[in-house]
């Protein structure tokens, strides 16, 4: 029986290439989406669209906890035009090359369990 292949997570290098490049493709869950509801993150929360089974799109901020199980998709757009962002507005540039996140503590967990 051949040994399974293990492999050890990459570090974060914090260059940021992830976050330019799969930024505008992230995609809350609903938890992430519950979580900030009731933390009151409406500075994040103002990023995302949720599409509902019925009615018109709604900015996260106006949703509630209770009409999450009416969401079928969340797309991240620009709160001021409505367009699709073009890099993640939570990437914090703190060196010539080196970034980190604005908002790691409660990130979506696409881009917690991203390895490089």
């Amino acid at each position: 029986m051949d040994e399974p292949i293990v492999t050890e997570d990459e570090p974060c290098e914090q260059c940021g290439i992830c976050c330019r490049v799969f930024g505008p493709g992230i995609t809350p869950t609903r938890e992430n989406v519950y979580a900030w509801i009731e933390q009151g993150r409406t500075d994040i929360l103002r990023w995302f669209v949720a599409f509902r089974e019925h009615g018109a799109p709604l900015s996260c901020t106006q949703l509630s906890a209770e009409d999450l199980g009416d969401v079928i998709s969340f797309e991240f757009r620009d709160p001021e035009t409505g367009d699709y962002v073009t890099v993640c507005p939570f990437l914090r540039r703190v060196a010539k090359t080196r970034y980190l996140c604005g908002i790691h503590a409660v990130k979506p967990e696409m881009c917690r369990h991203y390895q490089p």
